[in-house]
């Protein structure tokens, strides 16, 4: 059941992000040809007035067809004056914002909902200190466990300033890959509500270019804080903010996979939001329905990068042509559109490589 359910709720973002540029389209009078879930030639169609409502078998997405998105096609004479370039520039802005704009509002709606009837988490900040992982072959192995609290290390006590304090214990001389610090990183942790002292020495990685000891800190896999619903008024300001904090998160986490290793390690694509979804089906309904949430303000926000063939790339060139005062050449959109197609598909191959991996090795932890 959980496979059916993922698929209908990615299903429906796409429809929902299509139906945004569709309900323009219409509404400022354009010319919709075809609205189509998924891609590719379409298995099952039906025509209804000047348009024509299809599924197609490749499930990646989906699109709508207006008359004139490529200003050389053949259009009819009649139809002529309803083709997608002959129309002002703030037409053009509006339907093709109206699919992020869509994802946008679904987001909201989602959360919105989820904090007044179901509730999110209260976490204590605090919790965010206890170890959730320790890597094999590296320090941390057999010192740490997961579920230990971290109070301070070398004094510091501030969980932001943990991986600082690690990295100041250097190795002699050139750091080479896996070699020792001189000094060992004092850690207090507590344990099952008895605190201890540990000494470890850091080694250096030479892939994230610091010492570390091998272990990751999020909140403790028993921690089970209560939830907390809100208001209207409340709920809404809460999913503005965390809407906001995930649109950081995503932009600056796509800016940071062209030089970070491990922030391309954490990029997901559509097989991982895919399952990711499933799973969460299969023991949280409102989980499950928090992901779909994220996944649709993050389907905005990458729409929303100014490159074609995004929706952002066809909005940076209608402003361009606006400010140029007149149209600019299609030739020149064709060149930056393959940069753009080019970065999209790193994006995507990035994704499915993690994707895959997850899928042979540990899973996607959604719990």
């Amino acid at each position: 059941m959980s496979w059916v359910l993922a698929f209908i709720g990615f299903a429906a973002l796409i429809i929902l992000h299509e139906f945004g540029h569709f309900l323009a389209a219409k509404a400022v009078g354009m010319r919709v040809e075809k609205f189509s879930l998924f891609f590719g030639p379409m298995f099952a169609k039906f025509q209804r007035g000047e348009t024509t409502y299809g599924i197609g078998p490749i499930p990646l997405g989906g699109y709508v067809k207006i008359t004139g998105m490529n200003p050389a096609e053949d259009i009819p004479p009649q139809v002529a004056h309803r083709a997608y370039y002959r129309q002002p520039v703030w037409k053009r802005i509006v339907v093709i914002s109206a699919g992020p704009a869509m994802n946008i509002l679904v987001a909201f709606l989602l959360i919105w909902g989820l904090v007044m009837f179901s509730g999110l988490n209260n976490r204590d900040p605090q919790r965010q200190r206890s170890v959730s992982a320790v890597e094999k072959g590296l320090p941390a192995a057999g010192v740490l466990k997961a579920d230990d609290s971290i109070v301070s290390v070398d004094g510091n006590t501030d969980n932001r300033s943990f991986t600082d304090a690690i990295a100041a214990h250097t190795c002699a001389g050139t750091a080479t890959d896996g070699c020792k610090a001189t000094t060992p990183a004092t850690i207090v942790i507590d344990r099952a509500g008895h605190r201890q002292t540990l000494k470890v020495t850091p080694v250096y990685d030479a892939s994230r270019k610091r010492t570390r000891l091998g272990f990751s800190y999020g909140f403790p896999q028993t921690y089970n804080p209560p939830k907390v619903t809100e208001g209207p008024i409340r709920a809404a300001g809460t999913s503005v903010d965390r809407m906001w904090f995930v649109t950081h998160t995503t932009v600056t986490s796509i800016v940071k996979i062209f030089y970070d290793t491990e922030a391309r390690k954490q990029v997901s694509g559509v097989v991982g939001s895919y399952e990711a979804t499933r799973q969460s089906f299969q023991f949280d309904t409102a989980q499950a329905i928090w992901v779909l949430a994220l996944i649709s303000l993050s389907l905005a926000v990458v729409n929303l990068f100014p490159f074609l063939p995004l929706d952002g790339g066809h909005i940076f060139w209608a402003i361009a042509e606006k400010l140029r005062g007149r149209p600019i050449a299609f030739t020149v959109m064709e060149r930056a559109g393959f940069i753009g197609f080019a970065l999209v598909a790193v994006l995507f191959l990035v994704g499915l490589n993690n994707d895959i991996g997850r899928l042979a090795g540990d899973g996607f932890q959604v719990r």
